[in-house]
């Protein structure tokens, strides 16, 4: 009977190794997607003050 609960707790440690790893990865591609949505944002900015402001 012993056997079967230390394999569960090594399965469980495992886990949870498993599991910090997906969350940075998330923070990061969060990080990445919001710094593109950032990028993009002043990109149009620029456009609009350089190109289509002096139009008028």
């Amino acid at each position: 009977m012993m056997e079967p609960r230390s394999r569960d707790r090594s399965v469980e440690v495992e886990h949870t190794e498993v599991q910090k790893k997906s969350d940075s990865s998330l923070i990061a591609s969060t990080f990445i997607k919001y710094a593109a949505y950032i990028i993009l944002f002043f990109g149009l900015l620029f456009f609009l003050v350089k190109y289509v402001f002096p139009m008028f």
